[in-house]
């Protein structure tokens, strides 16, 4: 198993380069099963969680070609309808197939999702929608066994935002019979992103961005094309490396549109920011000053950008309140910034930050995706050496990470643990 080591106190420099989506990028692999064909993907990042849907979807009988600028997916010939658990249990997405598969064969079995320690996440959410469009839903053996002779469009209430499961019913209604509306809509860019490749391939969507989906069915899709947006939880994460290094850092091809709510925050800190249309300019400044945040859906500020914000308050001056909403478990983080000198305090789902002068370098373990992320930047701006373990958790949502920060100076390797 590897780990990364950082020895760290050196500020960024340079330039760094966004990587597509991997949160648009999972929808939209799963969204080729709604139709036979070829379908072409460009700016689909080279990540574990990439290649596990790519092995999910090649046991269902798609096809994979790799292309200079992309990936092409036929997805012409299903041989089966079961997504098992093997391929299921490391990634939380592998469950987005359900709907397509119902969709497009009537019937799916797919085994209970895995994925990160942040919480239940349960899937109850896109199981009643379903229902509502006429599937028969069925939990045996762990796994969701799912069929219908032909889906009905439906009126469905989200009781939350959830953006797997308006993913999810959002694929299942292009093939339904009538009009589907899903209020309460989760309005995430990388849901924005499936809908355009769902349109694309011909489906009859309104209220791309909102909270209301009305989708009126078709009897059938084509095959499409589209490119995948670029990350903003990465940007977001290399915006952080930038502040709690005090570094000068310009971060392109960066989802600036969709990533309000986080250059608001780091604007608050004191940092100095120059935005353009794709870029982010991030220049060294005074000391970084504490600022409250409180994670909520888009477009408020994003859970997955809470574990680095965290980390960089860490080392700001004086107390941030940081609150959590989406997930109940996700300050497994907070021990582990303690072990390398953070000051934070845990009451329920708040995580007080007082700043420190310095942080210093330990051995830390990683419990999730963005946890680990937050190690990294925390042992970036410590004094000494720090070792991340575990950091299968951020191969599966970061591309090139120790590369990328290797370009802009950090001192960070790959060892085998």
């Amino acid at each position: 198993m590897d780990k990364i080591v950082i020895a760290g106190g050196k500020p960024l420099k340079g330039e760094v380069m966004i990587s597509g989506a991997k949160n648009a990028a999972l929808p939209i692999l799963a969204a080729t099963l709604l139709t036979p064909g070829l379908h072409v993907l460009t700016n689909v990042p080279n990540l574990a969680d990439i290649r596990t849907a790519k092995k999910l979807l090649a046991n269902l009988g798609v096809q994979f070609t790799d292309l200079a600028d992309g990936l092409q997916v036929d997805s012409t010939g299903l041989v089966s309808w079961e997504a098992p658990y093997d391929l299921v249990k490391t990634m939380r997405a592998a469950v987005l197939v359900l709907g397509p598969l119902v969709a497009r064969l009537g019937k799916a079995r797919v085994s209970l999702p895995g994925g990160c320690a942040i919480g239940a996440r349960p899937i109850n959410l896109h199981l009643k929608g379903l229902e509502e469009m006429g599937v028969r839903v069925a939990l045996a053996h762990g796994y969701v066994e799912a069929s219908v002779k032909r889906l009905e469009g439906a009126e469905i209430i989200l009781d939350f935002p959830t953006v797997t499961g308006t993913e999810n019913l959002l694929m299942a209604a292009t093939l339904a019979r009538g009009r589907t509306i899903i209020r309460n809509a989760a309005q995430e860019p990388e849901v924005s992103d499936l809908a355009k490749f769902l349109r694309a391939m011909g489906a009859r969507i309104e209220g791309i961005g909102t909270d209301v989906l009305i989708i009126d069915g078709v009897r059938e899709l084509q095959p499409a094309s589209h490119r995948i947006m670029p990350d903003r939880i990465e940007a977001g994460t290399y915006l952080a490396a930038a502040a709690i290094t005090r570094g000068e850092v310009t971060i392109r091809q960066a989802p600036v549109e969709h990533l309000t709510a986080v250059i608001d925050k780091f604007l608050e800190t004191g940092l100095k920011l120059k935005v353009e249309k794709d870029t982010i300019h991030v220049r060294p400044g005074g000391a970084l000053v504490g600022v409250d945040i409180k994670t909520m859906p888009y477009p408020g500020f994003p859970t997955d950008m809470q574990a680095q914000f965290m980390a960089t308050m860490s080392l700001a001056r004086g107390v941030s309140i940081i609150t959590e909403t989406i997930f109940e478990k996700r300050f497994m983080h907070v021990s582990e910034l303690r072990r390398l000198g953070a000051d934070i305090v845990v009451s329920g789902n708040q995580a007080v930050v007082r700043g420190t002068k310095t942080l210093q370098g330990a051995p830390v373990m990683a419990t999730d995706l963005r946890a680990s992320a937050s190690l990294v930047l925390a042992g970036l701006g410590a004094q000494g050496q720090t070792e991340v373990h575990r950091v299968y958790h951020l191969d599966r949502g970061y591309e090139r990470l120790e590369q990328k920060l290797s370009a802009l100076g950090a001192n960070i390797w790959r060892e085998k643990a």
